[in-house]
């Protein structure tokens, strides 16, 4: 994971808000609602990242560390996926929000006993929240095209290492 130096209003603006949603006190399901209202509003353009980021990796889908807030409650992080790049099955370990800046982002999402409930596909501009129980799914770019996506956690993943909690075969 790789720490992005770029400041702009893009990310000061996002995290401002990102404060004021956690601020209301609500279980981890309320407060991802609310920081994807806070994501709707203040979605970055993929310019938050230098052009070299943008760019990805031939190996895996790279993460780019935008912002951790001082006292641990959130990181703010862009990953970039090139054309067929996926992670595994996985949950987390705290609630989610994410939004798409560019490209198409691959959604499946499955049950407790790994069965598939559902899929999505994410296009820029789609703000997605989530918290555990019920957050098992999979992203993956299937489209020709790099695709660029904001998360935010409500942790330091920079910290812990990882917003997943389990993988799944």
């Amino acid at each position: 994971m790789t720490t992005t130096t770029i400041s702009t209003s893009q990310l000061t603006d996002l995290a401002a808000g990102v404060r004021t949603a956690i601020d209301q006190h609500a279980d981890w399901h309320g407060t991802a609602q609310l920081v994807a209202e806070q994501l709707r509003r203040h979605l970055p353009t993929p310019d938050v990242l230098t052009a070299e980021q943008r760019l990805g990796s031939d190996e895996t889908y790279q993460s780019h560390t935008l912002h951790v807030e001082p006292d641990g409650s959130f990181s703010i992080i862009a990953l970039v996926w090139r054309p067929g790049q996926l992670t595994r099955i996985h949950d987390h370990v705290t609630w989610c929000v994410f939004g798409v800046i560019q490209g198409v982002e691959h959604e499946d999402l499955y049950d407790a006993d790994l069965r598939l409930i559902g899929q999505s596909d994410n296009h820029a501009g789609d703000v997605s929240g989530f918290a555990p129980p019920g957050d098992i799914h999979r992203v993956n770019n299937t489209s020709d095209t790099t695709a660029i996506s904001i998360h935010i956690y409500g942790t330091d993943v920079t910290r812990i290492g990882s917003s997943a909690r389990r993988y799944y075969n």
